[in-house]
């Protein structure tokens, strides 16, 4: 049986261990990748990632948000712009741009590590979630007229 103050230190730094694997992931992503600029749709994949984080940043500024799955003292929820139709825009702008440099080059790590990426981002989705549901009842109605990462469909 693992000792309950393991439990207890692990959960402390479990968002520290999520940020920490996904900086890892994209940087061997990146490692590994050979580049997208010289293929258009890699290019085309990259860009739009980046107009949807632009996109989001407009609506939730910088000092609302936390890289960390925590929530800030005062954190406002956001639904307006891209908030309005999914809940996790800037994880869905991160898999976007990491995706182009997967498309670019496609070979079996990239697309191992990419998988990697969508696994720790959708824990640290699911752990804001649960932190949002404890701090306001509107973030259940927010949740159910919104999709996680896709709109209409995921």
């Amino acid at each position: 049986m693992i000792p309950s103050r393991w439990v207890i230190k692990m959960q402390k730094y479990y968002p520290q261990l999520l940020v920490f694997l996904q900086f890892t992931l994209i940087g061997l992503i990146l490692f590994f990748s050979e580049g997208f600029f010289s293929n258009i749709l890699a290019l085309a994949i990259f860009l739009t990632g980046m107009l949807l984080g632009l996109w989001a940043l407009t609506h939730n500024r910088l000092g609302n948000f936390h890289i960390q799955p925590k929530m800030r003292e005062n954190a406002q929820l956001i639904t307006t712009g891209i908030y309005r139709y999914i809940r996790h825009p800037m994880y869905l702008s991160l898999l976007t741009t990491m995706f182009a440099f997967v498309v670019a080059t496609t070979t079996l790590i990239e697309i191992v590590l990419f998988m990697g990426l969508i696994v720790v981002l959708l824990l640290k989705a699911k752990r804001e979630e649960k932190l949002w549901l404890n701090h306001t009842q509107a973030y259940k109605r927010y949740k159910e007229q919104t999709k996680l990462f896709i709109p209409y469909i995921l």
